[in-house]
């Protein structure tokens, strides 16, 4: 089959969940005998491929202003895919899904991928809230197939929309860890293993990450330290805040990394935290839950979803009962843990999404 892929920024190594997940799915779809196109958005690529991994690569110009680049992208994505004839155009998220019935009007399969509930994060405001939640509702009414990531966005689309036909439930999966050292690396940061609690993710709000480092600056340290992974798409207030409050805190930022670098951290973390409001399914906690780590949790549905021990959650925006976690971390010796990851396997997981392609007529 010929498949169009949108709704992402793009691949390989751009940040963001919905990314990590296309660059992780699609290559193994490639080995399936289908043709893949990812159409990405130029101001985030940062490289000259035409091709990665058996997925062809194409590059949209839009506009990197974050209430009208999704939208914009998507509907050139769109009008590419019916040039060359695509069979199945692949939408991720819910604000890429508004244009799911531009797509049918123009005769083409589409599957819509529901990452979670977009407008429940805190960056947007009421209307872009409004805009949010018709993309959603225009995905999952029109869309010929819907994939839900976990069990309670399935139960979300049914409850408002009512539907429960053409809906797959195919979780985000995690690669199997790689443990390494990188001693350079962690000399050049300034850190010892197994000396640092480690968190990541994007610099918005809904991640909490502020909560993180109040929590953490509460809480008798001694020689640890607390190291944040990630950046933000738009460097706006929250982000410059942040940054700024780190750096006066002592808090280590590395900035967006991937591949070895972020698999030592992984590997040599004391602990990992994620403090969010808002997540589809974290693949940042799959990732650590991976590498067998002591997990701090907020308990917000998503992550309540993934069925850890109750000790590993902490009441969401509770700063004072998440840095008594992290206390009592810190005093912990040194161990890991196992979870059970066997769903969360990316080659059973592009099957099941193989699956759904041959299922559309």
């Amino acid at each position: 089959m010929n498949i169009v892929v949108t709704g992402t920024r793009g691949i390989p190594d751009i940040m963001g969940g919905v990314e990590t997940h296309c660059e992780e799915l699609f290559p193994r779809l490639a080995t399936k005998g289908h043709n893949i196109t990812i159409v990405r958005r130029t101001s985030y690529v940062k490289d000259n491929l035409n091709e990665w991994k058996g997925v062809k690569l194409i590059n949209i110009k839009c506009p990197k202003k974050k209430y009208l680049e999704a939208i914009v992208h998507t509907f050139k994505a769109i009008n590419l895919a019916k040039r060359i004839r695509a069979d199945i155009v692949h939408i991720h998220a819910t604000g890429p899904a508004i244009l799911v019935p531009y797509a049918k009007l123009r005769r083409m399969k589409v599957v819509f991928t529901h990452h979670g509930p977009d407008y429940d994060r805190a960056k947007w405001g009421k209307l872009a809230k409004q805009i949010l939640k018709l993309g959603e509702r225009m995905g999952c009414m029109f869309a010929d197939k819907v994939i839900v990531i976990s069990d309670v966005i399935k139960e979300l689309i049914a409850q408002k929309y009512g539907r429960t036909k053409g809906v797959e439930l195919i979780y985000n999966g995690v690669p199997a860890p790689n443990h390494c050292n990188d001693d350079d690396y962690f000399q050049l940061l300034g850190i010892e293993k197994k000396k640092y609690i480690f968190a990541m993710g994007r610099f918005v709000p809904e991640k909490n990450l502020h909560h993180i480092i109040e929590a953490f600056n509460r809480i008798e340290k001694q020689e640890y330290k607390l190291v944040l992974a990630g950046d933000s798409d738009f460097d706006d207030d929250y982000s410059r805040k942040l940054k700024k409050t780190a750096k006066e805190k002592g808090i280590i930022l590395t900035g967006f990394i991937k591949g070895r670098k972020l698999q030592s951290l992984l590997t040599h973390s004391k602990c990992f935290v994620l403090a969010s409001s808002h997540e589809g399914l974290p693949i940042a906690l799959l990732e650590a839950m991976s590498y067998e780590l002591p997990i701090i949790v907020s308990d917000i549905p998503a992550n309540l979803a993934v069925g850890l021990n109750q000790e590993c959650y902490f009441t969401c925006g509770n700063i004072q009962e998440l840095a008594a976690k992290l206390k009592t971390q810190l005093n912990e010796k040194n161990h890991s843990y196992s979870y059970n990851m066997e769903k969360y396997d990316w080659n059973t997981i592009a099957e099941k999404v193989n699956q759904v392609y041959n299922s559309i007529k």
